[in-house]
């Protein structure tokens, strides 16, 4: 580990299964493993980080609007434009919407080549390709 680096990232969910089919499927996508197991939530780890979904019951709504104030987006290398475009493939079979699909994949401007992905309850990853 090293000082600064980021050790983990939980995300309250309002629905447990909904997460796992798609957050859970993409993060173990891009290489991460089943980390912890409870009834209301689960994680998943890559080298020192790990990502947290949890339907905790002391969630004060069931409605995440990424404009808010608060976490607009995760974002993940996904390796080159070839691996970009196949997980951002698969994705859609997983419960994913491709966001801004007029400009992609270069939605966020000229040198950008990345995916910005949306699942059923709001929350966006941007899938980056390394260039």
């Amino acid at each position: 580990m090293t000082y600064g680096e980021l050790h983990h990232v939980e995300l309250w969910v309002p629905d447990l299964g909904r997460a796992v089919d798609s957050l859970g499927w993409l993060l173990v996508a891009l290489g991460y493993t089943p980390y912890q197991d409870w009834a209301e939530g689960k994680s998943w780890r890559l080298g020192d980080t790990y990502i947290v979904v949890e339907q905790s019951r002391d969630l004060t709504s069931d409605h995440y609007d990424r404009c808010r104030a608060g976490l607009n987006h995760l974002a993940f290398h996904a390796g080159d434009i070839g691996q970009l475009a196949d997980l951002t493939a698969r994705a859609t079979r997983h419960g994913w919407t491709l966001l801004f699909s007029e400009g992609h994949p270069s939605a966020g401007g000229a040198d950008d080549h990345a995916s910005y992905l949306e699942n059923s309850d709001g929350f966006e990853i941007e899938l980056v390709a390394n260039l």
